[in-house]
This record gives structure tokens, sequence and C-alpha cells, in this order.
């Protein structure tokens, strides 16, 4: 079996106002777009040619919405998704705020949800 085209875990999936899951997966795998719960089911998929993604101007920076199957989903690629979250947790809770140390972490959070982006559209340009 091949490699995922893209796969980020620790996604917070929500639908609306609800959360679906705080832990969850995205992966783009032999043309389809599947998110997943944390403990692997499936929450919905698509073709990625069926699936309209983007980072609308009121979403974070580590924000995507995708709409699957004509359900729209809020997805949130954490920085630290991809390592299971046990990186970059800073050492006190004040440190967040902090500029010098915070930089480079918002530097990182972009560059999640614009793979994401990258991997769908290279995806759905192949079929």
């Amino acid at each position: 079996m091949r490699e995922p085209e893209f796969s980020a875990r620790g996604v917070e999936i929500n639908r609306r106002l609800r959360s679906l899951t705080r832990a969850g997966e995205v992966r783009i795998e032999d043309g389809r777009l599947a998110l997943l719960t944390s403990y692997g089911s499936e929450i919905d998929s698509a073709p990625v040619t069926a699936v309209r993604a983007g980072r609308p101007w009121f979403a974070g920076p580590d924000e995507a919405v995708a709409t699957v199957n004509g359900t729209r989903y809020r997805l949130t690629l954490h920085k630290n998704g991809r390592d299971g979250g046990a990186a970059d947790s800073g050492g006190s809770g004040g440190a967040r705020g902090s500029g010098a140390s915070g930089k480079p972490k918002e530097s990182k959070e972009p560059e999640e949800s614009g793979r994401f982006l990258a991997a769908l559209k290279r995806a759905a340009g192949r079929r």
C-alpha cells in the first residue's frame, strides 16, 4: 500500500458549532479525502475532485474549511499535530504570549493548513 499524499493527526474537526473530534486525522490517499476520528472511524470522505476547501478571511492561521458531500467542516490543523502533540508544548503557559518565542511558532501554523490545501489541489489536478 502506498503512503498517503497528505496526513495530519491531532486535527480538530467541527461541523457548525459542534466538535466532532479534537484529535482526528485528515488524510488524502488514492484520490480521496477522508476525515477520521481519533479512533480511526470515518466521519466523512469523498473524491478530492468533489471537495471544496479554502481558508476564509475569518479563520485563524491554522484553520481551513472543507465542504465534503455538501457538509461544511472546519479543520484546525494544529502545529504539533504531526508528531502527536508532544513537541513545542512550551514550558509555561505564559510563554505563549511572549513576542520573541511566539513568532517562530506562528510562522509554522499556516504551513500546515497551506500544506493541506496544496496537497488537495495536487491530488485533484491529477485526475
